[in-house]
């Protein structure tokens, strides 16, 4: 049989040894094949499913909210940029916020205007640089969405604890290099 005709799940022989006096080499336990792509056909799917969840939960809180889906991501985007644990300013630029969304100044400004009204964000000139907006997340508009994603947080919770904490760092990575390779590609367009 050639090597061609060899079932490819099936090792190759062995060598031969080409002297007698080698000593032979003890087979190792075969290491398990990562899977083929034919074993995983379903993960684009369920990334697919998984994000149109979570797109259509995001619609569901902006109906709810009297806001509009952008508005949303919007506030998404502004709520990264909180000030962090080490006392930092957080905020982010109107011109900052636009680039994110890809949405020109003045749907900027309309999406804004929406999220200060329904009392989520406020626009303040930065105290180093007065020339400059920062749009901050308003701490108190969270409890609409805490309610509104409490039984998400439940649910999440619940599923992690199906899994062992090595499989959640594997998913994790996995997620997170997506996210990136999604984000470069986006702004790359």
């Amino acid at each position: 049989m050639t090597l061609s005709e060899q079932d490819p799940s099936t090792p190759p022989p062995a060598p031969a040894p080409s002297d007698a006096r080698s000593a032979p080499v003890p087979e190792s336990p075969a290491a398990p094949a990562a899977p083929a792509p034919s074993d995983t056909p379903g993960l684009g799917r369920l990334l697919q499913d998984l994000a149109s969840e979570m797109n259509l939960l995001g619609h569901g809180f902006a109906a709810a909210s009297g806001l509009h889906a952008t508005d949303v991501q919007a506030l998404l985007a502004v709520m990264r940029a909180a000030p962090d644990r080490a006392g930092g300013q957080g905020g982010i630029t109107p011109g900052r916020l636009g680039e994110e969304l890809a949405l020109t100044s003045g749907a900027v400004t309309a999406v804004l205007d929406r999220l200060e009204r329904a009392g989520h964000v406020r626009r303040t000139r930065d105290a180093a640089d007065r020339r400059q907006v920062l749009v901050r997340y308003l701490p108190g508009a969270g409890r609409m969405a805490a309610e509104w994603f409490a039984p998400v947080a439940r649910r999440t919770e619940a599923v992690r604890g199906e899994f062992t904490p090595a499989e959640l760092a594997a998913v994790a990575r996995f997620l997170g290099r997506m996210t990136g390779e999604l984000e470069d590609l986006r702004h790359s367009r």
